[in-house]
């Protein structure tokens, strides 16, 4: 009899009771909410479990959210720093434009003679031979420039056109050694010629008696001898007077009014009477094709 109790259950015996148990509960707490105690007893304890479970989960997030974020401020900060550079180099070339088109103002309201053609050209090369002041620009016989044409800025006489290509033109600056320029005082009255001697910032007056009425600031303006340049345009300054009686004449040195060595835009000069008018560009053609 004891060796029959003693017997331990089978694993199949254990699997249906506690089968029959748990049909038992549930039917228990179905009906009758016999559990509702136990499972508030059990998950006040699993709680703080379930929390700490948790906490990694959440911790991953806030790292994930802060490292997608930062990303994302990053990629931000870059495209508006781009977007702010093309809007500093748009504003810079609103600038320049407005600064081209007040010179050009300046150079169209420096014409004196308003019975002149005029046409603005600009300067594209300059000329790398050091013992030589030319520029290059872009205007040729398609415009109507011709041989001998008078240059000028916003400030004064530039040069004038030493050679005529198809549609550019080589400009001579008063500045050049080989150049003279028959000059008037605004006050005397006295004419001299001004000759370039390859600076930029200075011309030689030839031949001035040491008895001169000439004075340091005086301006001096084209006087139209020579038939080049039209009477009027400014010319240069007088910065040095200097009478030494070993030399036959005084030594003056004048400043060329116009900026020789940053020229960009530059005016052409047609005469009133017609005879280089821009248009009679189909015979300037036909001439040079002879």
């Amino acid at each position: 009899m004891n060796q029959l109790f003693n017997q331990p259950i089978s694993l199949k015996g254990r699997l249906t009771l506690a089968l029959v148990l748990a049909f038992l509960l549930l039917i228990l707490d179905l009906r009758m909410g016999a559990m509702q105690q136990v499972r508030m007893v059990l998950n006040s304890a699993v709680s703080p479990v379930q929390y700490l479970a948790a906490v990694p989960e959440q911790l991953l997030q806030g790292v994930y959210e802060s490292v997608r974020t930062r990303r994302s401020l990053s990629r931000e900060n870059a495209q508006l720093k781009r977007e702010m550079l093309e809007l500093q180099g748009v504003v810079q070339r609103f600038d320049f434009l407005a600064t081209e088109n007040q010179r050009l103002r300046s150079l169209l309201s420096s014409e004196s003679d308003l019975d002149t053609t005029r046409m603005v050209a600009e300067v594209i090369a300059v000329d790398s031979d050091p013992f030589s002041q030319q520029v290059v620009i872009n205007k040729g016989l398609l415009h109507g420039a011709y041989l001998g044409q008078p240059v000028i800025d916003d400030q004064g006489i530039v040069g004038q056109i030493s050679s005529v290509g198809v549609s550019t033109s080589r400009v001579i600056l008063i500045s050049d050694p080989s150049h003279g320029l028959p000059t008037r005082s605004r006050i005397s009255g006295i004419r001299v010629v001004a000759q370039g001697v390859g600076e930029t910032e200075r011309l030689e007056l030839m031949h001035v008696p040491h008895s001169t009425d000439l004075e340091e600031g005086e301006l001096l303006f084209s006087s139209s001898l020579g038939g080049v340049f039209p009477e009027g345009y400014p010319v240069a300054e007088i910065t040095r007077i200097r009478r030494d009686e070993s030399f036959p004449f005084a030594q003056v040195d004048a400043r060329p009014v116009a900026q020789l060595d940053r020229i960009r835009m530059v005016l052409l000069l047609w005469p009133a009477d017609g005879e280089h008018a821009p248009s009679a560009i189909p015979e300037l053609l036909e001439e040079a094709g002879q």
